[in-house]
């Protein structure tokens, strides 16, 4: 298990869903391949990661089906919105990734994407297995008592 890892800067996309939808086991910091115009696009604050996903080809892991819109001042050097983009980590990581997806039955879920303090792309990519529908009812059922709880302690002083 690797240290988690807080990211610090300035938050671009999150995938909020994700951890409703899945068990977070581990997480991984990843570099992301990118064109410039992605780059300035990223830092207008826009981006979607919401359906996408990462997948092992080849023994590279790429970002598949994350939308970053086209920059409007790119002219013809724009790039395509749904492209897939190339993740960066260590092979150690990748072979702990693999195996995860290969061997256990795990996905690898991308949580958020950020800038980090040097100003580089991140993505804050997860391990993580499919929750059944009573597990996704039991963190809601969680998640409201502490709201209600919160409430009454508020209440109470």
């Amino acid at each position: 298990m690797s240290k988690e890892k807080k990211p610090t800067g300035k938050t671009v996309a999150e995938n909020r869903k994700a951890r409703f939808s899945y068990e977070i086991i581990d997480t991984y910091e990843a570099g992301l391949v990118l064109t410039g115009t992605e780059v300035k696009s990223l830092r207008e604050g826009h981006a979607n990661i919401q359906e996408s996903y990462a997948s092992n080809e080849g023994g590279e892991i790429w970002l598949i089906n994350s939308y970053l819109p086209e920059y409007l001042q790119g002219n013809r050097f724009n790039h395509e919105p749904r492209r897939r983009r190339k993740l960066l980590l260590n092979k150690r990581e990748i072979a702990k990734l693999t195996q995860a997806v290969d061997r256990e039955g795990m996905t690898m879920v991308p949580l958020k994407i950020y800038f980090n303090e040097r100003g580089r792309a991140k993505l804050l990519l997860a391990i993580a297995r499919g929750k059944k529908l009573h597990d996704k009812r039991e963190t809601e059922k969680r998640r409201d008592w502490d709201r209600e709880k919160g409430r009454l302690l508020k209440e109470r002083g």
